[in-house]
């Protein structure tokens, strides 16, 4: 287990792939930030490792205060600010344990009397612990996987917003090691 932890934090720490993860971890972030100071805030976000992508009608003076802000406050160590409820890594996260939940409650039901029907209720248990589970664990793999809560030498190069017909969306680019 130790061998694949540590090949695990090899392609974490490929300079593309750490970008991506502070990019997810400002983007997080700045929507926690923007959140507090927009009601009713709905918004999604796209990190690459050139930035990200806010999508959701704020004004862009705004977004670049809570993207200075909340780079300022990751460096202060507000390392927590990275990790978000919502983030679509907990809904991946969910989907696939309720997959497997799937899955494994209906392997070997087409020998029973009654089928995949006998299996409903095991089924219903399994997706409901799926969703129980789920997003904790999707919490952890943001935190250790999918984001990066420091953010290291990472910059801010440009905030722009851009109109995509009805869609508003805030593209900041970012550079880092």
């Amino acid at each position: 287990m130790e061998r694949q932890l540590e090949a695990l934090q090899a392609v974490l720490d490929v300079p593309f792939i750490r970008r991506i993860r502070r990019n997810h971890g400002l983007e997080h972030a700045t929507i926690h930030l923007l959140a507090r100071r927009v009601p009713n805030l709905r918004m999604v976000g796209r990190s690459d490792a050139g930035g990200f992508w806010l999508y959701g009608e704020v004004d862009t003076e705004q977004v670049r205060e809570a993207v200075y802000s909340a780079l300022e406050r990751m460096r202060a160590g507000e390392h927590k600010l990275a990790i978000h409820p919502n983030c679509g890594t907990n809904l991946i996260t969910m989907a696939m344990l309720g997959t497997v939940a799937t899955f494994a409650t209906l392997a070997g039901s087409e020998r029973e009397r009654f089928g995949k029907l006998s299996r409903l209720p095991l089924l219903m248990i399994g997706l409901l612990a799926s969703t129980v589970f789920g997003q904790p664990l999707g919490m952890r793999i943001q935190k250790y996987v999918t984001t990066l809560g420091d953010p290291g030498d990472l910059e801010i190069v440009s905030i722009e917003r851009r109109n995509r017909g009805a869609v508003t969306a805030h593209r900041v680019l970012t550079r880092s090691s």
